[in-house]
């Protein structure tokens, strides 16, 4: 074993890149050692008297009072003789090496190597061992930059907690040694050590909790008592706060196996009950529910208080600081005095730190806190002065000046102070703070503006939380200091912010347009009497698309957003100022603007930025509608009932599932509001037939096979034709399979129930060629309806009509695909003509010649493609429609399309395709000189 211990030596496997090399070496190395001691249990080792879960529970009650005596080692077995060998030094300190690997397995094996070689050896050399682990966790405390790289720092925990665990599982780690071991699992289980853009840390605590489940097992709760209150509180934040779902469960799962076992932990059935194992699966539960019932219980209030404000309003993931500060704010009333007393002033001089993260979360926790504080004042018919001092109040104040004359509104970290100042102003003026007149009033709506002003140089990703943070605080301020006594607003005051911010709305800077649409928006009702209607002008002009801002789609989304929202602030009064209410003189401009943003289709490098302009506009139609419903329904005319049924069934049956859906959610609403109902909404009755009041919230409109299936059949009602038939043109002539495949189905199964019903065939086809029409030249609507019409014909939807010479619909069609095609070098759009002019040819009399003569010139169209193509669906189509065609001169048609290389020089192709002309007797088309 020596030999083989020194060629092991000698490999220095330990600096090898090969982690299979590493671990099976540290198994090669502990099996070494195991070979230099006897193979025997140690006497001193601590043995657990009671071993059975149900003795442990039977005995919960006394167990305090009489513990149960470990099986202590004879006096005499301490005096034996251990023969140990000089290697065993050499492996052990292997060992403890091998726990600051970098990886886990090669960790874990030496972890249970310590455990199977300190079981062997006397109890002072084994306590040796045990200090030398310590050791390590010190080390690693205090000196990170010397002996122990930063890269090792968390392996050294990692591996150091493994042995601990596997030590306390063995019983080698004695009741004596537990109150060194104790501070060091503390900390281990919140160990979080930030690197770069990320945190390492997750698996020490996991491996911490570990620890806790090991000694729960391992040792008698005479032995544990003193640490009791320490462990049970880290396991339940462990449990409520960590990050990271596996350490959340695994604490959950030590916490219980503690409750279990131990039977000291207070109150640890009911905190298991809240906690389980599911419970803690997701985190904003834990943070905003589990943490308030658990904080219920003293033991654990202030515990679970310090580590918020210690340890997670500082970390570094943004999403566990706004947590963190919202728990706060839940856990303020268990203990008002501590948070107003300790915690608050304690939180005031970081906020103006120097530090971006704990800078931030202590802004946004002062915040919380504070309106926490001035709810419970309010609830207990209290003064807001019970819970703040002088210095609080001043301090709270301070927070806006100190950042900005340290100028940390600037920049990456102003990107984080401005949404938290924004949060800290919202919460102070909804707690009624006595800062009216005040000069710091002016400063926060300085802050405001600026914010608003500066979005475009914000970071894409912050840019909605800055904007919607700076429009929360201005409602919240504006409700609180801005209005008098009377309920009315400072004349100058009032001028001079709505004329500013309507100015802002024609910027050339989108994201400023944005922000101040959303603004006014938030205006409280007292700064929009006697302008309402210069807003609603403004905010029309932004919803407007012209050729500089085509792409302003988000400015025209929160425009539109905006007009709603003003129009529920200032209320209905059909009698009433176009300066101050949504009345009669008004109703149809602020209907027609919001009509207008659902017929915006724009499309840029995002695609279809349109969608977010038409899902706003629908959202706007149905808030405005409910509440002139809920006033004065009879602002409501007919024709605007008609015309937002009508484009939302358009936008229930169109091709991108997350708009299809929201259509058909605001289509079922209006249609199924009964407080009372929507007035004059057309073919009510067949429409509640088609989409039952039961099914309102059960049907899928995401789901393609559930939404066209109904919404087809709104093609048999003429008032809602035209739009459904728009609508699902671009879905049964898209390009993605399921839709395709569902709405293609759905308008087939609809074309064969009116197959025998001859005036229900006229109107859909009028109805059809009218959406061709009115869409001519319409990308958008035109590629993909060739596509719908080339499918319908192959289908034989139209048969009804082949029969008749010179049929009106076909002459029509005709004449519409050939418009539609001309001059265009859109490949896909004249890939589906063609399918189309290949489908006209079942329609008898002169339409056959004109079609075989629009497909030669295709033949000899300057794109290789198109002529190939063409030469193609030009043979199936003959195959098909064999009619066409003298039998006699099929054979050489045939020959002439399939063996003709239509790639060639336009000449060779031109050549072949009068032959065509010749055998078929169609006109040969003639070259135009330029």
């Amino acid at each position: 074993a020596a030999t083989v211990l020194e060629c092991l030596d000698n490999c220095k496997l330990s600096e090898s890149n090969q982690m299979v090399l590493r671990k099976l070496g540290m198994k090669l190395v502990q099996r070494l050692g195991l070979t230099f001691v006897k193979p025997k249990v140690a006497k001193w080792r601590y043995q657990r008297g009671c071993r059975s879960l149900a003795a442990n529970l039977q005995a919960q009650g006394s167990v305090v009072q009489n513990p149960v005596v470990p099986v202590a080692a004879n006096e005499a077995d301490d005096e034996e003789e251990y023969d140990i060998p000089g290697e065993i030094e050499n492996v052990v300190e292997q060992l403890l090496v091998g726990l600051k690997d970098k990886d886990t397995i090669v960790r874990w094996s030496a972890a249970k190597g310590i455990g199977r070689i300190t079981g062997r050896l006397p109890k002072e050399l084994a306590d040796d061992v045990i200090g030398s682990l310590l050791d390590c966790f010190r080390l690693v405390l205090t000196k990170l930059c010397s002996e122990i790289s930063f890269q090792e720092t968390d392996n050294a925990w990692h591996g150091g907690c493994l042995a601990l665990a596997e030590l306390g599982r063995r019983g080698l780690l004695l009741p004596s040694r537990i109150s060194d071991v104790v501070p060091v699992i503390l900390k281990a289980l919140t160990y979080d050590e930030k690197r770069g853009a990320c945190s390492v840390g997750s698996n020490v605590r996991d491996a911490a909790c570990y620890v806790c489940w090991a000694f729960a097992r391992a040792y008698d709760p005479a032995e544990l008592i003193p640490f009791i209150n320490k462990i049970s509180s880290a396991l339940v934040i462990a449990a409520v706060f960590d990050r990271d779902v596996n350490c959340r469960r695994a604490a959950s799962a030590a916490f219980q196996e503690n409750v279990g076992r131990q039977g000291t932990f207070p109150h640890g059935i009911d905190i298991l009950t809240a906690a389980d194992y599911f419970a803690v699966g997701n985190r904003v539960n834990c943070y905003l529910t589990i943490s308030v019932y658990i904080a219920g219980f003293p033991e654990y209030t202030q515990p679970m208080i310090d580590h918020l404000v210690n340890m997670k309003i500082n970390h570094w993931d943004s999403v566990i600081r706004e947590l963190s500060t919202k728990t706060l704010h839940n856990l303020t009333p268990r203990a008002p005095e501590y948070m107003a007393s300790v915690v608050l002033p304690r939180l005031l001089p970081l906020s103006v730190g120097t530090d971006l993260h704990t800078r931030h979360g202590a802004i946004l926790a002062c915040a919380e806190i504070t309106h926490a504080l001035c709810k419970l004042a309010e609830e207990n018919n209290r003064s807001i002065t019970y819970y703040f001092n002088e210095k609080s109040l001043e301090g709270l104040k301070q927070i806006h000046q100190e950042l900005c004359s340290r100028q940390l509104y600037r920049g990456l970290g102003g990107e984080l102070m401005r949404p938290a100042v924004c949060t800290l102003i919202e919460k102070l003026s909804l707690s009624k703070m006595p800062f009216r007149g005040d000069p710091i009033i002016g400063g926060w709506q300085w802050l405001i503006d600026d914010s608003l002003r500066s979005l475009p140089f914000v970071s894409s990703g912050a840019q909605q939380h800055v904007k919607e943070s700076a429009v929360s605080a201005l409602a919240a301020l504006c409700n609180e200091y801005y209005i008098s006594e009377k309920g009315e607003a400072d004349p100058a005051l009032q001028d001079e912010l709505v004329t500013q911010y309507v100015s802002e709305l024609q910027n050339t800077e989108e994201m400023i347009r944005c922000g101040f649409s959303r603004a006014l928006g938030a205006l409280p009702r007292f700064l929009l009497k006697g302008r309402l209607q210069q807003v609603l002008e403004g905010l029309k002009k932004v919803t407007l698309i012209s050729p500089a801002d085509v792409s302003f789609a988000a400015a025209r989304r929160d425009a539109l957003i905006a007009i709603a929202k003003v129009c529920q602030t200032v209320g209905v009064k059909g009698e009433g100022s176009q300066q101050e209410y949504v009345c009669k003189d008004n109703v149809t401009q602020i209907y027609a603007t919001l009509l207008g943003g659902v017929t915006d289709y724009t499309t840029d490098s995002r695609g279809d930025v349109g969608g977010w302009v038409r899902e706003a506009a629908m959202t706007s139609l149905m808030e405005v509608t409910l509440l002139l419903v809920q006033n004065e329904a009879e602002l409501i005319n007919a024709n605007i009932c008609k015309q937002i049924m009508c484009w939302l069934a358009q936008q229930s049956a169109e091709k991108i599932d997350k708009f299809r859906a929201h259509a058909g959610s605001v289509f079922l609403t209006l249609l199924h509001f009964d407080r009372p109902p929507v007035p004059h909404i057309p073919h009510r009755e067949e429409l509640e037939r088609i989409f039952p009041r039961s099914e309102k919230e059960t049907l899928n409109w995401n789901a393609a096979s559930e939404a066209f299936p109904r919404i087809t059949q709104l093609l048999g009602l003429p008032t809602y034709q035209y739009y459904v038939l728009l609508g699902l043109s671009v879905s049964v002539g898209g390009l993605t399979e399921t839709t395709l495949r569902y709405s293609a189905q759905s308008l087939f199964d609809y074309m064969k129930k009116i197959q025998n019903d001859p005036s229900a065939m006229e109107g859909f086809c009028e109805t059809l060629l009218k959406v061709f029409e009115d869409n001519l030249r319409n990308d958008r609507v035109s590629v993909p309806l060739l596509t719908m019409l080339d499918q319908m014909l192959a289908n034989g939807c139209f048969d009804i009509f082949t029969t008749q010479e010179n049929h009106p619909f076909s002459v029509k069609l005709f004449g519409l695909c050939k418009e539609e095609i001309k001059r265009s070098k859109d490949i896909r759009k004249l890939r589906s003509s063609i399918g189309v002019f290949c489908g006209l040819i079942q329609f008898q009399g002169d339409m056959r010649e004109k079609v075989l003569f629009q497909l030669f010139l295709l033949l000899c169209h300057p794109f290789p493609v198109i002529r190939k193509t063409t030469a193609s669906q030009v043979y199936e189509m003959l195959i098909t429609y064999s009619e066409v065609v003298d039998p006699a001169l099929v054979d050489e048609v045939m020959t002439i399309l399939s063996d003709t290389n239509w790639e060639a020089e336009l000449p060779v192709v031109r050549e072949k395709r009068n032959c065509l002309c010749e055998l078929l007797k169609v006109p040969k088309p003639q070259l135009v000189s330029k």
